[in-house]
């Protein structure tokens, strides 16, 4: 944009759902300038570019709360896997886009633009080894279009075990405070808490919430309340982002429950859920073995729809291939042993572990089927779609541009009646799925797909198309008053895989399913603000043993808001 040139936009006679401001399904027009949703009366309709979305669907830009982009895992990744490259590749197009390859591990030009040709305008990187977050900001800088933020791991962090471990819960929520400004960091993101610190002692693997963690003197759970207590206490605006222990594990969906019923004692009935717990369908698993996996999706939607303070969302598996990679290091190494071929493990002195395997989920076997059956149950038994979102955990459960046809089962039972008479007969036969009636409608898919989500991440300007928002907006060639996603689900698949129009920050960036501009996004991150002498204190603290622990230099590890390419800190407290 150049610079004193005013952007002036105007989106006619759509038909609107915007469930922040309670739209359903109107007729309305939108009015943008200067990359903001303003009233009519502002923008001049001689000057502005008119864009006619007459029988077509207006959503604001998709959200997506998890979905692994950026840093040194996904570029690992995308060195394994040279075949998810191979015949996969967009080419440039000379001022509108840059050329890149990949499937379930896309290179980032590719995220930036298949996210926008869906209507998505917001993605967030859920877990970040703090120490390795400057190298996730270099890829998320280079998605282009996307706003974006982060999420650092604090679930084996020495400095939050050693706090926890001797109760000092302020001092934890100033050791956090400084990490989120010093690396650029959004939430606090848990990965089977404790695993990295177990398996840094060759233990781990199937760590239980209250199991002692090898050369400490607590547990799993107290890990999540601990920093369930620091988070609330310093206020940030999306709960603990919670990967339970024994993710993989059949019999697994107790441990779920009890690990948000860990902390319901701690909620005071704010509007904000105190916990959210992510890829659930991973971590939904009834029965003993493999054998007679089942599922726990009725027990996890009970407890949610009893329970105010949690949220989820699904890891929804969508057949095909995909790429597990995770913060949970032992469940890589044990599932490297039950789909032998590429593994890859990492880990970060003092921080965490990873693992990476490629897998691919297949129709015929008896475990994979019974997996997509649970995250489309969880989303259909939990009642307030405010709470549980739709995300494929991409790339561990399959590629984020499979979400068309993931939506279109949520809407459509003839859709997933379609997928049920091509999958493993007894894993059919057991699944809760066909006997599930409940449809999401255009309202809903709204709601999950962009306003909850927004919400429960706290990006008050966006996931809405009211006055003040940023003017992120998809505009999808179908209109939602005449067709019915039950009956013409195909239709709502080729509607959102190929958006007809997506505005990014009041700029056009995809027309009729095709990129038309390369622009970058916003990096977001909170600068939370605690009482100065008790901040001194803990980097007192925190600056000797961070010499004697780390390999990197403290002034090293702090990253300033000049290295990204457009950092915007939100301030948190007083």
């Amino acid at each position: 944009m150049k610079e004193g040139f005013e952007v002036q936009l105007l989106i006619k006679n759509g038909i609107i759902y915007d469930p922040m401001n309670n739209v359903k399904g109107e007729k309305m027009d939108i009015a943008i300038k200067d990359g903001k949703i303003v009233p009519d009366t502002e923008v001049d309709p001689k000057k502005a570019e008119v864009i006619d979305a007459s029988n077509k669907l207006v959503m604001a830009g998709g959200v997506d709360l998890h979905s692994h982009i950026a840093g040194p895992k996904v570029n690992a990744g995308r060195v394994m896997r040279p075949e998810d490259h191979y015949r996969v590749f967009m080419k440039v197009v000379l001022g509108a886009r840059r050329s890149g390859t990949g499937k379930t591990t896309p290179s980032t030009n590719i995220i930036g633009y298949k996210y926008a040709r869906m209507g998505w305008t917001t993605v967030v990187e859920p877990a970040t080894p703090p120490m390795e977050t400057r190298h996730t900001h270099e890829e998320l800088d280079d998605i282009p279009i996307l706003d974006k933020a982060c999420f650092p791991l604090f679930d084996s962090n020495l400095f939050v075990l050693d706090y926890i471990e001797s109760k000092e819960y302020e001092k934890l929520a100033a050791f956090i405070a400084w990490i989120m400004d010093a690396v650029k960091g959004w939430a606090i993101k848990i990965v089977d808490p404790g695993v990295a610190e177990a398996w840094a002692w060759g233990k781990g693997y199937g760590l239980n919430l209250d199991d002692l963690i090898m050369g400490r003197t607590i547990t799993p759970r107290e890990i999540v309340r601990g920093l369930c207590k620091a988070n609330e206490m310093l206020k940030l605006p999306h709960p603990i982002h919670v990967h339970c222990n024994r993710l993989g594990f059949p019999g697994n969906y107790e441990v779920t429950i009890k690990t948000m019923d860990a902390v319901s004692d701690l909620y005071t009935g704010q509007e904000r859920p105190i916990i959210h717990i992510t890829h659930v369908q991973f971590t939904g698993y009834a029965g003993t073995g493999w054998a007679n996996l089942d599922t726990g999706a009725d027990e996890i939607a009970d407890y949610v729809n009893a329970h105010k303070h949690v949220s989820l969302d699904l890891g929804q598996v969508v057949f095909g291939d995909a790429t597990t990679m995770t913060a949970d290091a032992p469940f890589e190494f044990a599932l490297y042993h039950m789909a032998p071929g590429k593994w890859a493990g990492s880990e970060v002195e003092c921080e965490a572990a990873a693992g990476i395997v490629p897998y691919r989920y297949k129709k015929s076997n008896y475990v994979n089927a019974i997996q997509w059956c649970i995250g489309l149950e969880v989303a259909l038994l939990v009642k307030d779609p405010w709470r549980v979102f739709p995300t494929t955990d991409h790339p561990n459960a399959g590629p984020f541009t499979r979400y068309p046809e993931m939506l279109s089962w949520l809407m459509s039972k003839k859709a997933r009646e379609a997928v049920l008479s091509k999958i493993n007969r007894r894993a059919a036969k057991k699944a809760i799925l066909p006997t599930i009636e409940r449809e999401y409608d255009f309202y809903e898919i709204a709601i999950a797909t962009r306003a909850a989500q927004a919400k429960i991440l706290g990006f008050k300007n966006k996931g809405h198309l009211g006055v003040g928002a940023d003017a992120d907006v998809s505009i999808y060639d179908l209109n939602p008053l005449d067709v019915d996603p039950s009956k013409e689900p195909e239709k709502v698949v080729k509607a959102l895989k190929r958006a007809y129009c997506t505005i990014k920050g009041g700029e056009v960036v995809v027309k009729e399913g095709e990129v038309v501009k390369h622009l970058y996004g916003s990096t977001f991150y909170v600068k939370p603000r605690v009482e100065e002498d008790l901040f001194k204190t803990m980097l007192s603290e925190v600056e000797p043993k961070f010499k004697a622990w780390y390999s990197m230099s403290l002034s090293n590890y702090v990253i300033a808001d000049h290295e990204l390419r457009s950092a915007v800190p939100i301030p948190i407290g007083s």
